[in-house]
């Protein structure tokens, strides 16, 4: 019988063509080791909500990934809400030129993403910030992404007013956040995730104008 690892990692190699990624073996034993780290930690922090280890492979990780196509290499990107380390350790796995920093502002959280970041093959060592966004100042860097932030519809205006001007917005969403977004960024794009009926990674810019 399969083990847990085994099960995520032949779902992992199944769905990524769904998501138009082509994940090496190395590549698939690194997030494989990832799952295996999360799922030791997830009892005591609740990291993520039990599943199986096919839907995390898919709802979880190839998700995460559909980042990858709008980061340009040696991107610089800031990780809001890292919790489970998720959408930016995937993406760190396998792009080694993205330079990222996370905000996380639970501190128990914090210390198993310094154990998941070892995971990661970056040429600049990611930084990581034990503290709610409200209460940091945005880093220099090009992209803000966001995955499950609590409160997130309450906390967005905050959001998008704390991102650098000019930065790319790249944020997960249920449709009643998409449309959020899209009142307070009337040009963003929302573009449908593989495998999902109502979830959108949606893509905004704040130009210099923005009153947000």
């Amino acid at each position: 019988m399969p083990t847990s690892t085994e099960r995520f990692s032949r779902a992992l190699a199944r769905h990524a063509v769904d998501f138009a990624l082509e994940p090496g073996p190395d590549d698939i034993k690194r997030l494989s080791d990832y799952y295996e780290l999360l799922l030791k930690w997830n009892d005591r922090l609740h990291l993520v909500a039990p599943c199986s280890p096919e839907e995390f492979a898919t709802r979880h990780i190839l998700e995460s990934l559909v980042l990858l196509p709008h980061l340009p290499p040696n991107a610089r990107i800031v990780d809001v809400g890292s919790g489970a380390g998720l959408p930016i350790i995937p993406c760190l796995i396998l792009r080694a030129d993205i330079q990222a920093t996370l905000i996380e502002s639970s501190k128990r959280k914090a210390v198993f993403l310094r154990e998941a970041l070892r995971l990661a093959n970056s040429q600049e060592p990611a930084l990581l910030t034990a503290s709610r966004f409200e209460e940091t100042t945005a880093p220099d860097v090009e992209f803000v992404t966001c995955r499950a932030l609590d409160q997130f519809l309450k906390v967005l205006p905050a959001l998008v007013d704390w991102a650098p001007k000019e930065s790319t917005l790249l944020f997960f969403a249920g449709t009643s956040l998409r449309n959020q977004i899209k009142r307070i960024l009337p040009t963003a794009e929302a573009y449908l995730i593989p495998m999902s009926v109502q979830r959108f990674l949606v893509k905004a810019t704040k130009g210099k104008s923005s009153d947000i």
